[in-house]
């Protein structure tokens, strides 16, 4: 596993131990940011299930400003904490030892809204449709933002999802990459 592109490109990152997360495969990350980006100029990105954090970093290294990182797995936050470390991001980041649903409150509290969302939760732990529909109920995504969902190829989700339209899916093995954009217009005044 290592950072593929941008400021930090080739710089090798660290697996959370044991069998409780699957890393997202360098072949698929790379496909994520061709299909988003690839780069960025500034930003706000929202790792939700961060695992070992290595989506959120790439976002960094291509450009976000920063990165807030969640993951309720004590070993994941040590993982990225360590490879916040090792990318020197540190000032780029936050992370928070917390489960998605408590995690999206308390950034409702705050009034974030991000240009990126990564939603990569456990196969089994899929809870996809309900937390698009509160990230964009409670607007924590950009206007011209993207919510990045990596999920098993069995899961279909919707083409709508309240205000969210899905804009481009993707299968590589088993997984399936879908992204889906803000469709609700701002009202001019």
């Amino acid at each position: 596993m290592r950072v593929i592109s941008g400021e930090k490109r080739g710089l090798p990152l660290k697996a959370v131990p044991g069998s409780s997360t699957r890393p997202t495969t360098d072949k698929v990350k790379e496909s994520i940011f061709n299909m988003i980006g690839p780069y960025f100029s500034g930003g706000l990105a929202l790792d939700l299930y961060a695992g070992s954090g290595g989506l959120g970093i790439e976002a960094i290294s291509r450009g976000v400003d920063k990165t807030i990182f969640v993951d309720q797995n004590k070993k994941a936050i040590d993982t990225i904490k360590q490879n916040l470390q090792q990318c020197q991001f540190e000032e780029r980041s936050e992370v928070y030892r917390n489960d998605a649903s408590r995690a999206l409150k308390a950034l409702i509290k705050r009034e974030m809204a991000f240009s990126v969302i990564f939603l990569d939760p456990p196969y089994a732990k899929q809870n996809i449709v309900n937390e698009i529909s509160i990230i964009l109920d409670y607007q924590l995504l950009e206007q011209s933002g993207v919510i990045v969902c990596e999920h098993a190829t069995t899961v279909n989700l919707p083409e709508i999802i309240g205000s969210g339209r899905k804009s481009r899916s993707e299968t590589y093995g088993d997984t399936t990459i879908s992204i889906f954009t803000n469709e609700k217009k701002e009202v001019a005044t």
